[in-house]
């Protein structure tokens, strides 16, 4: 889909005209850029994410002259596509994700439970020669 077919999408779902359509996608399109410029991400709810990202500086190879070339560090725009995004892409990932992370949950928990116990008996055992540091201090 292009800039055209997404005005004329506008256009049929709004019962606007073609030329209000195109300058409601400039202010959405030009306000998201103007944000991300600045370094503000831009979060759509259910859609996505849109951000700056800083690329840092590396080593890269010409293969026309075979040399090695410097590539500068530069701030690049990233979208991070949202769950639900993501869900209507890809249902299958997202029941499996969901899934997966119903699993974790129970295990986690689990793994939880024993590693307090242990911290509490490390306290209760601490506390009595705590106790006698501090008498010793008094006499």
């Amino acid at each position: 889909m292009n800039r055209i077919e997404l005005v004329e999408k506008i256009v049929t779902a709004h019962n606007v005209s073609k030329a209000e359509a195109a300058r409601i996608l400039e202010t959405v399109t030009g306000s998201i850029v103007a944000a991300v410029k600045k370094g503000d991400p831009v979060q759509i709810v259910g859609f996505g994410t849109f951000k700056q990202v800083a690329r840092a500086a590396r080593s890269g190879f010409n293969p026309s002259a075979g040399t090695k070339i410097k590539i500068a560090a530069q701030k690049v725009p990233k979208f991070v596509p949202g769950a639900a995004f993501k869900a209507a892409v890809d249902p299958k990932a997202a029941k499996r994700k969901a899934d997966k992370a119903v699993t974790a949950k129970p295990a986690a928990k689990a793994a939880a439970k024993p590693a307090a116990k242990p911290a509490a008996a490390k306290k209760a055992a601490a506390a009595p020669a705590a106790k006698k540091a501090v008498a010793a201090k008094k006499k």
